[in-house]
């Protein structure tokens, strides 16, 4: 039977909701406020931009400001440098780039002698590889140097399936194919009715293939000679059923004139979702094609990157071959040269991540082109809940820095349900018991104190020792908020069950990057490195990795998201490593237990270096830091040996823009 509420019960409930109502409401428009500030300040620049450029005599000074402009870069080139001797070194360091391209084309191909010792090699299983390869309308040499590629292979259990939708002025395609079919009897030819598109097509090539593996290949490329005997290896010593390689561009025929050349990450999940870099050279286990198909034609396009995601989604192990075995001619009228020469792969490939992450039980996303390519993505997630989370500041002195990390926090944070915990450490500045006190008055505020000495990793296990939220979100006392929404870029990665640490995109006071993700064995210790140091923050960076949100092996403490629950699961920090490296450790943990660690580079701050630790004795420090990375190195002795799986072996662990290293 239904029980009526009183009048005072109803009274009491319509109270309850009235003030829900106006809180929110409140939230609404304190949101609605900060975003028409933004929003203001962003057109009255734009309005005081247009006037300055409209202006005849700003017209009439544009060759006197390109030259200005040009002495200013210089200038600033050769500040980076810092003199002379830098110059020199970054004319050595492009010297050095030119010679390791050189060692990635034909001067990687087998010699007789190695080209026998392959052929001849007994695998322990016995696979056929069928390649498909879509022609339509396919040049002369293209088709000759591509159907070559295959022959030469040093493996020679292949098949090449060749489906050709060429129109009738390209007749000379199918007598060239069969020519060389007199020849060779792997090579398999169909000549199509009609040209069906490229996912047609090759669905089509599929139809022919007989191969336990199918490899995809694109009728104007080239295949390295040794590339079918790397995939052997991988598919027989580490049971790979999805298999890719590095890639090159190149033009005017000659792949050893490279334009780029791309060395990729082991498989990356949240990576790939960006960025379709597996691309070419993909082999994989028809098994993984059952109960699906290779290519969806409503994705034509970018139909490789949807079946990438379908397929290493299913795959049980995806396997990088970290060396150049593909080479991606440029030409016009290929996506290699433009990709508005087929402006529709855009969209394709925005709907291709946006089906696979509806599959994945992701809703109410968004898929927006980033500034680096139009089809390397930015994707916003929805937060899904309004998790509190306790943002934990060790300080010691340093009031101003402390004050304009907190105040940026108050004043620019679109998120509201956090708490500020600063863990105060043996200050000596009289200002700041005054400036506790004021923000103690706070709601969301509470100063806590650890009279032990500095331990970085103790100091902030005492402070979360005290947090009251979902997730801790360690920041240093010398950051300054930039992103409005910074908290919820944490967030909407940190909410997912299998990401660990989620980290920032951090800078320099002078917007030079200070931190883009860690990569460990990097650097002259041989520990840690943060890569795209000090790159000017409008870089795009090495193949646009500083537009997208991508997984990496560690991120720095001074800005680090993780749920309360594991971090207290892994027991905090470290506390042996007292000031370096017990970042990268606890994200190291964390992958240890299987979770993804990721870098956001849309969550920005400025980070003002180091100052949490106060005034340490510069011997003292150099000394501790050594100790530190001494048993870093002992403690993660296997992963450094394994290298960085997000990071490719060709790069260069001496520098941290991507240099390649010369074997």
């Amino acid at each position: 039977m239904e029980q009526k509420l009183t009048e005072k019960e109803l009274k009491d409930l319509v109270t309850y909701y009235k003030d829900a109502y106006e809180k929110e409401k409140q939230k609404v428009n304190a949101y609605a406020g900060k975003y028409a500030d933004a929003q203001s300040k962003s057109e009255d620049l734009e309005f005081q931009l247009k006037r300055i450029k409209n202006n005849p005599f700003w017209k009439a000074t544009k060759p006197f400001r390109v030259i200005i402009h040009f002495l200013i870069r210089t200038k600033d080139r050769i500040v980076r440098l810092g003199n002379p001797a830098g110059i020199a070194r970054k004319i050595k360091s492009k010297h050095i780039e030119k010679k390791a391209m050189k060692q990635h084309g034909k001067a990687s191909f087998p010699t007789e002698e190695q080209r026998k010792e392959q052929s001849n090699t007994k695998f322990p299983r016995d696979i056929k590889i069928s390649i498909l390869v879509p022609l339509y309308n396919t040049p002369k040499q293209f088709l000759t140097e591509m159907i070559d590629s295959v022959v030469y292979q040093t493996y020679q259990n292949w098949e090449l399936c060749l489906a050709d939708g060429s129109d009738a002025e390209h007749d000379f395609v199918e007598e060239i194919c069969k020519a060389y079919i007199a020849k060779d009897q792997r090579i398999i030819y169909k000549r199509l009715e009609k040209n069906e598109g490229i996912s047609g097509n090759t669905n089509e090539c599929y139809k022919m293939a007989t191969g336990e593996y199918i490899g995809l290949f694109d009728h104007d490329d080239i295949l390295h000679p040794c590339a079918l005997y790397e995939y052997m290896k991988a598919i027989c010593e580490k049971d790979a059923d999805y298999i890719y390689c590095d890639e090159a561009t190149f033009k005017n025929g000659n792949i050893d004139n490279m334009i780029t050349l791309h060395f990729k990450s082991d498989y990356a999940i949240d990576t790939l979702r960006a960025n379709n870099y597996i691309c070419h050279f993909s082999v994989f286990s028809r098994t993984l094609l059952e109960g699906t198909q290779l290519f969806r034609t409503q994705f034509d396009g970018s139909q490789d990157h949807d079946m990438i995601l379908r397929l290493t989604t299913n795959a049980r192990h995806v396997v990088h071959v970290p060396k150049l075995l593909y080479y991606w001619r440029s030409h016009k009228g290929s996506v290699a040269s433009d990709i508005s020469a087929k402006t529709y792969a855009i969209e394709a490939a925005r709907g291709a991540v946006s089906d696979h992450l509806r599959t994945q039980g992701f809703q109410n996303f968004e898929v927006i082109s980033s500034r680096a390519f139009e089809t390397i993505f930015r994707i916003k997630y929805q937060v899904l809940s309004n998790p509190k989370v306790s943002i934990i500041i060790a300080n010691k002195d340093h009031y101003t820095d402390l004050n304009r990390c907190i105040s940026s926090i108050v004043d620019k944070s679109t998120y509201e349900n956090y708490e500020i915990i600063v863990v105060e450490n043996n200050s000596t500045d009289v200002s700041l018991k005054e400036y506790y006190n004021e923000i103690e008055k706070l709601p969301n505020v509470k100063v806590v104190t650890y009279e032990g000495e500095f331990n970085y990793s103790k100091i902030n296990n005492y402070g979360a020792s005290f947090a009251t939220g979902e997730y801790i979100l360690l920041l240093n006392n010398d950051t300054q908020v930039i992103a409005l929404d910074w908290i919820e870029e944490l967030l909407m990665f940190g909410q997912r069950a299998d990401v660990g640490a989620v980290g920032a995109k951090l800078y320099y006071e002078d917007k030079t990057i200070q931190h883009a993700g860690i990569v460990i064995g990097l650097g002259a210790h041989r520990t840690a490195g943060h890569t795209h140091y000090r790159v000017n923050y409008e870089n795009v960076g090495y193949m646009g990795k500083l537009c997208y949100a991508q997984d990496v092996t560690a991120v720095t403490g001074a800005c680090l998201l993780v749920k309360k629950v594991l971090y207290d699961e892994l027991g905090g920090l470290d506390e042996s490593f007292a000031v370096a490296l017990n970042d990268v450790d606890f994200c190291l943990r964390l992958r240890a237990k299987g979770y993804l660690n990721i870098c956001n580079p849309y969550c920005e701050l400025y980070h003002f270096e180091s100052k949490s630790r106060g005034m340490d004795d510069e011997g003292a420090r150099a000394a501790r830091y050594n100790e530190e990375a001494e048993r870093f190195r002992n403690k993660w002795k296997a992963e450094l040996e394994a290298g960085d799986p997000y990071y490719n072996p060709n790069f260069s662990l001496d520098r941290s823009d991507y240099s390649l290293r010369i074997n």
